[in-house]
């Protein structure tokens, strides 16, 4: 079996696989034309985001047996094309869940106690306790949107705080336990202090926090979104916080990302994220939520197992 590797990942997944007998090359820069070309002569594809992993280069994989993405998301990877080919497809959710529940939590007690805010100023010489005074986390009602994998580590991070969490799924249910409250998203709108987003992309969840949705949104609320930038409107999260509907925003991920999801697409600040930037009530990092020396092998780990019981 020969595997093609179009993106850098941790060296586990090919250790796995050549003990196995697999035959792993490196493409790491290779424009899509070039792997066009040559996908033909690969059993197996390992890729990130580098490149879109279309329904031309899946037919092209004449003998291609599956595709593996490091990682959760599958927007790069045509997989109604793939299933029409017979092709596998799969990811690595388990990999990084733990580290994305993480982080949103990370993220979210930043913000509610000022750290950033009072960090910048005692280096600066100001020490002010009374306009720092921040909230607990306990007691606020913290809403989840999508209970996959993610979702269920935001919980179990939060399951310490004596928060009350209410989790919404279209497409789970019977999961409520542990502290976790089943709900409508309806509910989650009429009693949250707190929502984060823990969905797929797809046409569906495109935008999926707009104007409508803040606006149907009971309380003032903080936004949470540690999964694809492209769930959330920027011009109505802006329109959110200048309102003060929204009092406060934690954003691993953003709308002007770059499909490759490294970087913002250059010289591309609209007003509404240039506002959102400038803002002391939010809080940004460059979609590193899942980005940890532990995923990075985890996510691997979890491929060679996945591709192993599969095609070995």
């Amino acid at each position: 079996m020969r595997v093609l590797f179009l993106d850098s990942v941790h060296p586990a997944l090919e250790e796995a696989l050549t003990e196995k007998g697999a035959v792993c090359v490196h493409e790491l820069n290779a424009p899509y034309e070039d792997v066009l070309r040559q996908i033909g002569n690969y059993h197996g594809l390992v890729v990130r985001s580098r490149l879109p992993i279309d329904a031309e280069l899946l037919r092209a994989g004449s003998k291609l047996q599956f595709v593996a993405r490091s990682g959760s998301g599958l927007e790069n990877i045509d997989t109604s094309a793939a299933e029409e080919c017979g092709i596998r497809v799969y990811s690595s959710p388990e990999g990084n869940c733990t580290a994305v529940g993480e982080h949103a939590t990370g993220m979210l007690l930043t913000l509610l106690r000022h750290l950033k805010r009072a960090d910048a100023e005692v280096r600066t010489g100001i020490w002010e306790r009374e306009g720092n005074r921040g909230t607990e986390l306990g007691g606020l009602t913290v809403g989840i949107i999508g209970y996959g994998h993610t979702g269920r580590a935001f919980a179990r991070c939060l399951s310490g705080f004596s928060a009350r969490i209410l989790a919404f799924d279209k497409y789970l249910s019977g999961f409520a336990g542990a502290g976790v409250t089943e709900a409508a998203l309806e509910q989650v709108k009429e009693d949250c202090d707190v929502i984060s987003v823990h969905l797929p992309l797809s046409p569906e969840t495109h935008r999926f926090i707009d104007a409508d949705f803040i606006d149907s949104v009971r309380n003032p609320f903080i936004l949470i979104n540690t999964a694809r930038g492209n769930h959330v409107d920027t011009e109505a999260l802006a329109a959110g916080l200048a309102s003060g509907k929204v009092t406060g925003a934690c954003l691993d991920v953003l709308e002007y990302e770059k499909k490759s999801l490294e970087g913002l697409h250059p010289g591309e600040m609209p007003e509404a994220l240039r506002y959102i930037t400038e803002s002391d009530r939010t809080l940004l990092t460059p979609h590193i939520a899942g980005w940890t020396r532990a995923s990075y092998y985890k996510l691997s780990a979890v491929l060679a197992k996945k591709i192993i019981a599969g095609h070995f």
